[in-house]
């Protein structure tokens, strides 16, 4: 009787020890100029700024108004940074590790919260890229969903941000369109609304 308990918390005991590493967290992995990019906007956490249209060939509206930029959530896998335009808060940058890069998705949303019909399209990185600088080539999910919405001249789209130490700039590239806004990291300014869905994030 004793051996047979004494069996049985044996085993019960080295279950227990097997499960304690199974459910062990995965380890994290990243490249450093990715983690260096990533660290440098981090730095910039809670601060907000405001830019201009430096390219926009050909021209094309929706970007008049006070161009602010926010880093307004940040975590050692994700940065919350939303892009306001004017009185028009439908848009944030989000950019996420992956594992295997980082990706940058546009989440579009309307006044309500709920969210745009074109929502969530963004590339991911298919190199080391620099500690300042990271493309990201447009993704099978904004493919789809620019094909779907009648948007097929985006399906070459690259977007790229840089981070120095006195300039932010967000850039779109595709074959005939050029787009780029840069944002002066020297004058912080005062933080703006929040963006809209994002009223308990």
């Amino acid at each position: 009787m004793n051996k047979a308990l004494f069996f049985v918390v044996g085993s019960m005991a080295f279950v227990g020890a097997a499960s304690a590493n199974v459910v062990l967290p995965a380890p994290k992995v990243s490249i450093p100029t990715q983690d260096a990019f990533f660290d440098h906007l981090a730095a910039h956490c809670g601060q907000a700024y405001e830019g201009k249209v430096a390219m926009n060939t050909p021209a094309s509206g929706g970007f008049e108004g006070r161009l602010i930029m926010h880093v307004r959530k940040c975590t050692d896998r994700e940065l919350q940074i939303p892009f306001h335009v004017g009185d028009d808060h439908s848009r944030t940058w989000i950019l996420t590790k992956t594992g295997s890069g980082v990706t940058l998705k546009h989440d579009h949303r309307k006044a309500d919260g709920s969210y745009d019909t074109s929502t969530m399209y963004g590339g991911h990185t298919v190199d080391a890229g620099f500690d300042r600088v990271q493309s990201f080539p447009v993704d099978q999910y904004s493919k789809e969903l620019f094909v779907e919405l009648g948007m097929a001249v985006s399906n070459t789209n690259v977007w790229q941000m840089y981070i120095y130490p006195d300039v932010f700039t967000y850039r779109l590239t595709r074959e005939g369109r050029e787009f780029r806004v840069e944002f002066d990291l020297t004058k912080p300014v005062a933080v703006p609304a929040t963006p809209w869905g994002y009223a308990n994030n």
